[in-house]
C-alpha cells in the first residue's frame, strides 16, 4: 500500500513539474527577448539564449520606462487597482456579515445573488455596460472602481460569508454586552478575525483588477487614458512602430509587481480558499 502511494505521489509530482516548466515557459521567453536587441527578436533567434551580438542589456527596460505614457499608465493602473480592492474588501465583509448574521430571505435572495453573479459572462453584459458608464460618468479612472466592485463582489462576498461562519456568534455577543453596536462590533472583533480572507481576497482581485484589458478598454477614453495592459496592446515606437524589445520590457515590467504580491501573500490566499469554500 506504501509502495503503490509513493509510486502515485512520484508520478504527480513529474506530472505537476511539467505543467509548471510550460506554465512558466511563456514568460521565460518574454524575460528572455526582453534583453535581447530589435534585430533578434524578430528572427529565428527569439527561441534561443541572448548571445553576444544580440544581448542589448537593460537598454530595453530604459526605453520602456522612457516612452511616453509609461509612467502615466503605471499610475493609472496602480490608482484603479487600489481603489478597486479597498472597495471589494470593505463593501463585500460588511455585505458578507450582514447576510451571515442576519436570518431572513432578504438575506438569502441576497447571498444567492452574488453567486449567480459569478456564472454571468462578462460578454453579455459589456456593451450595456459600456453605454451605463458613459451616462453615469463612471469612465474615468478616478471613479471606475464602482463598476470593479460590482463584477468582483461575487467571489469576495462568496468566500467572506463561509468565513464568517466560522466566526462563534458568542464573541460578538460579548462585545455587544461591552456597549458595542454592530459597526463596532464589526471593525474591531470581525475585521481582524478576517485577516486571513481580507489578504486572500485582496490578492485574488488585484491580479485581477491589474491585468483586466478588456472593461478599461471598453470604459475609459483610450485618448486620455491607458491602464498598463492597454498600453502593451498600442506600444508603439518611433514613427508608430511596434518596438519588440521595449515592449517585451515592458511586459515583465508589469508582470514583475503582481508576481511580487502573489508570492507574499500565497499561504494566505490557500487559508481564504479553504476557509471560504469549505466551512461556507
Amino acid at each position: 500500500m506504501k509502495e503503490r502511494k509513493s509510486i502515485s505521489n512520484t508520478i504527480w509530482t513529474i506530472v505537476l513539474a511539467i505543467a509548471a516548466v510550460l506554465w512558466m515557459y511563456p514568460i521565460f521567453m518574454i524575460l528572455m527577448n526582453s534583453v535581447k536587441k530589435e534585430s533578434a527578436i524578430s528572427t529565428a533567434a527569439a527561441f534561443s539564449l541572448p548571445g553576444a551580438d544580440s544581448f542589448a542589456g537593460l537598454a530595453n527596460y530604459v526605453d520602456a520606462i522612457a516612452s511616453k505614457g509609461f509612467l502615466s499608465s503605471l499610475g493609472f493602473s496602480f490608482l484603479i487597482t487600489v481603489t478597486s480592492v479597498l472597495a471589494i474588501l470593505l463593501f463585500c465583509s460588511m455585505c458578507a456579515w450582514y447576510i451571515t448574521r442576519v436570518n431572513s430571505i432578504i438575506s438569502k435572495m441576497l447571498y444567492y445573488m452574488f453567486v449567480f453573479s459569478m456564472v454571468v459572462p462578462f460578454q453579455m453584459v459589456m456593451f450595456t455596460l459600456s453605454q451605463t458608464a458613459d451616462r453615469l460618468k463612471l469612465n474615468t479612472p478616478y471613479n471606475i472602481w464602482i463598476i470593479y466592485l460590482g463584477f468582483g463582489a461575487g467571489l469576495a462576498v462568496f468566500m467572506f460569508c463561509g468565513f464568517v461562519k466560522s466566526i462563534p456568534v458568542e464573541v460578538e455577543e460579548a462585545a455587544m454586552i461591552d456597549g458595542c453596536n454592530p459597526l463596532q462590533t464589526f471593525f474591531l472583533i470581525d475585521l481582524h478575525i478576517l485577516k486571513p480572507t481580507m489578504i486572500s481576497v485582496g490578492i485574488l482581485e488585484a491580479m485581477w483588477v491589474w491585468n483586466d484589458y478588456l472593461l478599461p478598454t471598453l470604459v475609459l477614453d483610450i485618448k486620455k487614458y491607458k491602464t498598463i495592459p492597454m498600453l502593451i496592446q498600442y506600444f508603439r515606437g518611433s514613427y508608430g512602430k511596434v518596438e519588440m524589445g521595449p515592449m517585451m520590457a515592458c511586459i515583465m515590467l508589469t508582470v514583475i509587481p503582481i508576481i511580487i504580491v502573489y508570492l507574499a501573500g500565497q499561504k494566505y490566499i490557500i487559508k481564504g480558499v479553504a476557509a471560504g469554500a469549505v466551512k461556507g
